[in-house]
């Protein structure tokens, strides 16, 4: 197995329709979430929503360089989320959010091994493969919280 197609693979088992890691994926977790559930706040920690901004913040600027484009995206912004007021831009967040994962993982499917394996933007900031590894880990990472999140709110807590 290639690299790229064992990456793909680890994101779509991520995003869309895995269950081996964690037992879910981000698509089960947040596909029956409401607009009041997903702008939630619990005391001081983030919301749903929020965290699928942030999470789709980097798969989206990060899709960006793999489709040609300059790497736009810094940390300080990765929370500046609009206000959510209605069903539909909470919809709009999940379905754009799904859709760019899906993106993402095909753009990794089509990597070539030099690519992978090749400088991401400037040496500095290591591999492809250094960068996609780190967008896997990182959103497992936010999995978890929002599996928390939604077990919390919907415990009434």
């Amino acid at each position: 197995m290639s690299k790229s197609t064992f990456l793909a693979n680890r994101l779509r088992e991520l995003f869309i329709d895995g269950d081996w890691v964690a037992n879910t994926n981000y698509k089960r977790i947040i596909s029956d979430i409401t607009k009041e559930e997903a702008c939630k706040q619990i005391g001081s920690l983030n919301t749903i929503a929020l965290l699928c901004f942030h999470v789709n913040y980097y798969v989206e600027g990060l899709l960006q360089v793999f489709n040609g484009g300059d790497l736009t995206i810094r940390d300080k912004y990765s929370f500046d989320m609009p206000a959510i007021s209605t069903e539909k831009e909470w919809e709009d967040l999940r379905e754009g959010f799904l859709r760019n994962a899906t993106a993402f993982s095909d753009a990794v499917a089509a990597m070539s091994e030099e690519q992978i394996d090749g400088p991401f933007v400037v040496e500095k900031y290591g591999t492809y493969w250094r960068n996609i590894e780190g967008m896997i880990e990182h959103a497992y990472y936010h999995m978890g919280q929002l599996s928390l999140l939604k077990k919390l709110i919907r415990e009434g807590i």
